[in-house]
């Protein structure tokens, strides 16, 4: 790593320019395809990762018992530094490299943050509302399914959010197994010491983050009408 930001390094003190824009319209298909591979292993990562993590929370809070070993099981994992968990991987014969190595790697970093969240959006669901819903018949899974998780959205988003952003900037690393996206560009960049494609899969890898946190931002407001009808209008002291 130290190796890599030396190298980095000389390569923007160079005298070429920071950004070759012939060499992106020469390559803007192969950027793409990166950018796109990069979209794809984020969303399987967290989709996996948010499934996971619901059934954990789900099992927490129905016995209160198992969410310490749950919690602590996800947060030895996230605790792995990403470079060696994924050289860890690579050496198994199953693994190696390429798409599957860098989603079990990316799944476990997303389940301590989604675990945490769901189950603290979960226990903030007022007690005389659950009392309510079951008096309504909205009982076991139903209440869970209509009621629990609705109101419980805000904190999961905001867990959604933090998670999605972490395994965007992860999949960089993800490039080092040849798993594909941005992150190949900017090794690639590295291996020549040409500063264009470090730059491309920088900013792209950015300008990702950015989009999809402001989706979930989108996705909250959408899905929580009540939380702006409670916030305060402008005049309202």
């Amino acid at each position: 790593m130290i190796g890599a930001l030396v190298l980095g390094a000389q390569v923007l003190a160079a005298d070429e320019p920071l950004v070759e824009w012939d060499w992106v319209s020469r390559n803007a298909d192969e950027i793409q395809d990166r950018l796109w591979q990069h979209v794809s292993l984020t969303v399987v990562a967290v989709g996996i990762g948010f499934l996971l993590a619901l059934v954990m929370a789900l099992v927490a809070v129905r016995w209160r018992w198992t969410y310490g070993p749950l919690a602590g099981l996800a947060g030895v994992l996230y605790a792995i530094p990403a470079l060696a968990l994924f050289g860890l991987l690579v050496s198994f014969p199953f693994f190696g490299l390429g798409f599957r190595t860098a989603e079990v790697a990316l799944v476990s970093y997303t389940l301590l943050i989604l675990l945490r969240n769901i189950v603290t959006g979960l226990d903030s669901v007022p007690a005389a509302t659950r009392e309510a819903a079951d008096g309504m018949g909205f009982e076991g899974w139903r209440r869970m399914l209509f009621v629990d998780i609705p109101l419980a959205a805000p904190v999961i988003i905001a867990g959604l959010r933090i998670a999605t952003v972490t395994t965007v900037g992860l999949v960089t690393v993800a490039g080092l197994v040849a798993a594909g996206g941005l992150g190949e560009l900017i090794t690639e960049g590295l291996g020549r010491s040409f500063s264009t494609p470090i730059v491309v899969g920088a900013v792209l890898s950015i300008a990702l983050a950015v989009v999809l946190d402001l989706a979930f931002l989108a996705l909250e407001w959408v899905l929580t009408p009540w939380a702006r009808a409670r916030a305060p209008r402008g005049g309202d002291r």
